[in-house]
């Protein structure tokens, strides 16, 4: 589980979800045998009616592979935005620097997948999302049938059945609004696309 400050808590399912969509390279952390392995992922989202459900796929060799076939809980993080905050940017004080991020915890269990159908299925589901922004988009499809058979053979699919989502916006909420402000024109006068974004998210939670 993460520390969850009331204040930073994020429970809304539509923005929990948003996040994940948008932040879709996700952190597989599994614990068995050799302790904890962690895999980088990308994941796509689908519902089963009211049922939550992460695909994804790992490479046969993956040592994690082995931990995810003795079952029991997988934890995937979705990484948003992040930024550091300097204490100079408040009208109150005295105070710290810290750190304003965005993130979502998903916890559930998964059921491994070798059905080479599925495979297909999900690997044209995963390029057609992210090619959908190329002007020519690659498509997998075009590939000759026995080198994308020879390559199924390499994965393994991940169908994790999402039992519970944690998101954690830690946004300056503890902040008075001077405060908040004032941290939102800092980053917005930064140049690097984290600090934009999270000023963003900030403006997104202020009052009208």
């Amino acid at each position: 589980m993460v520390y969850l400050p009331p204040a930073f808590t994020e429970k809304r399912p539509e923005v929990l979800l948003d996040h994940i969509e948008r932040y879709d390279f996700g952190l597989l952390v599994t614990h068995g045998a050799a302790g904890l392995v962690a895999s980088h992922i990308p994941f796509l989202i689908e519902r089963d009616g009211e049922q939550l459900h992460l695909h994804g796929h790992l490479a046969r060799p993956n040592p994690q592979v082995g931990d995810l076939a003795l079952g029991g809980e997988v934890l995937a993080i979705f990484h948003g935005p992040h930024a550091y905050i300097s204490p100079s940017w408040y009208t109150t004080g005295p105070s710290v620097p810290t750190w304003n991020y965005a993130d979502v915890h998903a916890y559930g269990t998964v059921q491994m997948v070798e059905d080479a159908e599925w495979l297909r299925r999900f690997l044209v589901r995963l390029s057609e999302r992210h090619e959908a922004r190329n002007p020519v988009a690659w498509r997998m499809q075009d590939l000759p049938a026995a080198y994308v058979e020879n390559m199924l053979k390499g994965i393994i699919g991940l169908d994790i059945a999402v039992t519970r989502l944690e998101g954690k916006y830690k946004l300056s909420q503890n902040r008075p609004a001077t405060d908040r402000l004032g941290v939102i024109a800092a980053l917005e006068a930064q140049r690097d696309p984290e600090s934009q974004a999270v000023a963003r998210l900030m403006l997104d939670r202020e009052p009208v």
